[in-house]
Order: structure tokens, then sequence, then C-alpha cells
């Protein structure tokens, strides 16, 4: 298919829900869908400049999608699933290690050498080479995730459809995701950052760099190479001051620290035990 005619026709069929039943409005939608399982297309990708840009009507065949599909019953092996979304097939073809009880849908793009342990990664979400979704991570829809990442146990990375503008959350090549950390709400971490366990990053959240005289605030991005740990600061109420998470900036990643290093080596740079 010409993809102008099918973003043409998603379009249309946003605008006109009407037509959602039409087999080629059908078959635009599905052909994105299967696009996106093979990582021809994404929701969002990097332009030369390193901006990111958010393509909104691969997004809207996301969301058409689901009206379109009907419920259907699933089973492997002893375990049941009821749903409109069919799960991704043919592992050791796309070169893919998956351990049970590791579930990606259908329209997830997987690239050879990611291990899923077991956990999760939603329709949307793209994931490349050599990246480690550890034990009961969650990859949210579209979430774009970069090469050679550790999202380690218990990681959340939020997912966005709606609303269309909005940008997925980024985790740039080489970073470093620790245990039980949360990004959502379009955050982006860029190349190599390390995040300590438990830091939590929202669209609002401060990301404060303590590392200077004088701290330098970042909203909604984390700087290249940079080693995050939780924090707070304090904020006045009407009821009394009290200390609002954020997240602190504590440090740059050493060049002599090998990519592949464990979060405790990185965050040992720094005299800080997390």
């Amino acid at each position: 298919m010409n993809a102008e005619w099918v973003k043409k026709r998603i379009e249309q069929a946003w605008d006109d829900r009407s037509i959602l039943q039409d087999q080629e409005v059908i078959q635009c939608i599905e052909w994105v869908i299967e696009e996106l399982d093979k990582g021809r297309i994404r929701v969002a990708e990097p332009s030369a400049e390193g901006m990111w840009q958010v393509n909104e009507w691969v997004k809207k065949a996301v969301v058409l999608y689901f009206p379109v599909r009907k419920m259907e019953t699933m089973e492997a092996g002893p375990m049941e699933f009821h749903d409109k979304m069919a799960l991704k097939r043919d592992y050791a073809s796309l070169g893919v290690r998956v351990v049970p009880h590791a579930i990606a849908r259908y329209g997830a793009y997987l690239a050879k050498g990611v291990i899923m342990m077991p956990s999760y990664v939603n329709i949307g979400a793209f994931v490349d080479s050599g990246t480690m979704v550890d034990t009961w991570a969650t990859v949210g829809s579209c979430a774009q995730i970069g090469k050679d990442v550790h999202l380690s146990g218990g990681v959340g990375i939020g997912g966005v459809l709606e609303p269309l503008q909005a940008a997925p959350v980024v985790i740039e090549d080489g970073c470093f995701i620790g245990s039980r950390c949360i990004v959502v709400e379009g955050v982006h971490v860029k190349k190599e950052a390390v995040l300590g366990a438990n830091v939590v990053l929202t669209k609002s959240t401060k990301i404060i760099d303590v590392t200077g005289p004088d701290p330098v605030t970042y909203v909604g991005e984390v700087p290249e190479r940079s080693v995050v740990i939780p924090g707070t600061y304090n904020k006045a109420f009407p009821a009394g001051e009290y200390g609002v998470p954020c997240a602190l900036i504590i440090g740059k990643r050493k060049e002599s620290t090998d990519l592949k290093t464990s979060l405790n080596d990185a965050l040992r740079d720094h005299e800080v035990a997390v």
C-alpha cells in the first residue's frame, strides 16, 4: 500500500467513524499495525537534528484498530486470554528471547537481540536491538526504547495514545533505568543516562542538576549521560511547608564506565548508594 494513501484514509476515518466498517478502511488500519509490528513505521522517530517527531496519523490508526477488532478467546497451554488483540509470534525468527511469562502484543516492534524476562510490551511500542526488558517491567503503548537499554525489574514505562499530539515516552540508546522507576507522560531520557532505583518522572517532575554551585532545573527531559537519583524539595502550601518529590542529577556517567555496567557501579562512581 502507498503510505500517503493510507494516511489519507486513516484521517478520513478518524473524522467520520461511520466509514470504519468499510473494508478498504479496515485494510488501511491493519496495514499500519503490520508495519508497526515489523518496525517499518513508528509512532515517533528522531530527525537528523535529534528532535523527535510524532506521527499522529499512526497513533490514530492504533486507536482505530480497537473498534474494528472483535473479542476472541486465545489459549496458550493451560492459560486462556480473552481480548481483541493478537499476541506477537515467531520470536525465534525475529531473534528475540522471550522468557515465560513475557507477553508482547501484535503491533509492537521488538528488534533482534531484545530479551524479555516475564514482562509486557504493548501495541505501538518500539524496542530496539540489545535491550533487556527485565522482570515485571512494562513498556506502554507507543513508547520508544532505544538500543542496548536496560529496563530493570518492575520499571513502568508509560503509554500514550491520546491526546494525539502528545509525545510518547522516549528512552534513548544505552540508558539504564533502575528498579521500580516510573517514566510517564512523554518524558524524554537521553542517551546513556542512568536512573537510580525508584526515580519517578512525569511531565511536571522537576529534574534538578545539583552538580554545580547553583541548581539547574529541567522538566520533561533527562540530559545525556546524567546519573539521576530520587530527591525532594521544599514547597509551601496553605497548610505548611512539605517535601515534594523531584529527581536529582548528581553527576555524569564517566567515559571509563562500560555501557554494560550495572546501575550500582554507575552510582558508586558518585559515592551514592541506592
